[in-house]
């Protein structure tokens, strides 16, 4: 059963408040009346309504001023002027003020009727125009959510080939030394070599694995319960005491220069790792007699630590740049430099500022080197 439509007179002449309700009541129409603005603005204040009809020209407050606040109160109210007075001003003037028409006194129980049905069906309508907008919308914003889906859906995909490709070698490496000492193709004398080759190649497994589960944590915001405030040179110096040695045998020097020993609030374990992954490919891709310089410095009007790493290696193309952040992703030069490499590194880089508020850019020019910039808010 559907609701009845409700219908507000306010007009201070009681013979057209009754007219109208005679008018109306026997079409189905819910009608109240009242006899002056005030007393009409209280009633749609305590009730909502459909319809309202309204004489323009009441004694105290008049019909504009009634017609504007009622506006206020319900932008989806209907407003019929009634008027003796019909004037192009005062019709200006009221459609200005939001009135949807107006009748003009005397008028017939059909005229009545007639502009009242007129104005609901054109309400019905725009509500139906606006329900299609909406449901148009939502079929929009379906068909895009649709389309991203089948992009997670591709890039998932190509996700999982890559990491069966990565996965793959290791495990096929150590399988196949394993089953070369069982059968006994390999000599007693030569199986010291050929584990610490297995051993090597499981650690890089290990590695990937280990990078894995950190991205995957960094996405989730696991560890972030941890946080503290910490010293990025503190932090630094454990750093380079683990990759000093493989700097040393590669023949790269390590340079480093702290200013004001900034300190971040951040968890430790992101940090360090946020560290290890820049300085670990600086020294990766820089030849024997390079260098590797990092800096840690304190930006007080922007309220930022600054940190870079920067080497003289060979450096990435400038079609490449956009790419490297991407999961597995390796630069070609970088390939054929280093045969082994998750292509893990940058990804956790920059999923480790972004979760902290910071910033990560880079500067590259083949053969010269790059320089990876990141800031990080102070603690």
């Amino acid at each position: 059963m559907s609701i009845p439509c409700r219908i507000l007179v306010v007009d201070d002449e009681v013979g057209i408040r009754e007219g109208c309700r005679r008018v109306l009541v026997p079409q189905g129409f819910d009608v109240d009346v009242a006899e002056n603005g005030p007393m009409g603005l209280r009633q749609l204040r305590e009730a909502r309504y459909d319809v309202l009809l309204l004489d323009i020209m009441m004694p105290g407050m008049s019909g504009i001023e009634v017609l504007r606040q009622a506006r206020q109160m319900d932008p989806d109210l209907i407003c019929i002027i009634i008027t003796g007075y019909a004037t192009v001003e005062l019709a200006v003037q009221a459609i200005r003020e939001g009135a949807h028409d107006f009748i003009a006194k005397p008028f017939s129980a059909d005229q009545l009727l007639q502009v009242v049905h007129r104005e609901l069906e054109r309400r019905a309508l725009r509500r139906e125009a606006e329900r299609l907008r909406a449901l148009e919308e939502e079929a929009r914003e379906l068909a895009r959510a649709k389309a991203e889906l089948q992009k997670l859906e591709a890039v998932e995909g190509r996700f999982m080939l890559t990491l069966v490709h990565i996965l793959r070698a290791p495990v096929a490496v150590l399988q196949n030394t394993l089953q070369w000492i069982r059968k006994g193709y390999i000599p007693p004398e030569e199986q010291p070599e050929v584990l610490a080759r297995a051993e090597a190649r499981a650690g890089e497994l290990l590695a990937t694995l280990d990078d894995l589960l950190l991205l995957a944590h960094l996405k989730e915001g696991i560890g972030l319960s941890r946080v503290e405030v910490i010293s990025l040179e503190e932090i630094l110096e454990g750093v380079l005491a683990a990759l000093r040695p493989r700097a040393e045998r590669q023949g790269v020097a390590l340079e480093v220069d702290v200013q004001d020993s900034p300190r971040v609030r951040a968890n430790p374990d992101h940090i360090r790792a946020l560290l290890i992954h820049l300085i670990d490919n600086a020294i990766r891709y820089t030849p024997s007699g390079g260098r590797v310089t990092v800096s840690l410095a304190v930006d007080r009007e922007r309220g930022l630590a600054v940190g870079a790493v920067s080497d003289t290696g060979i450096g990435i193309p400038a079609d490449e740049i956009p790419r490297i952040f991407e999961e597995f992703y390796r630069t070609e030069e970088g390939k054929r430099l280093q045969e082994t490499g998750t292509g893990l590194g940058l990804p956790i880089v920059r999923q480790v500022v972004e979760m902290y508020g910071g910033t990560i850019e880079v500067e590259s020019e083949v053969g010269r080197g790059s320089t990876f910039r990141f800031t990080l808010p102070l603690g």
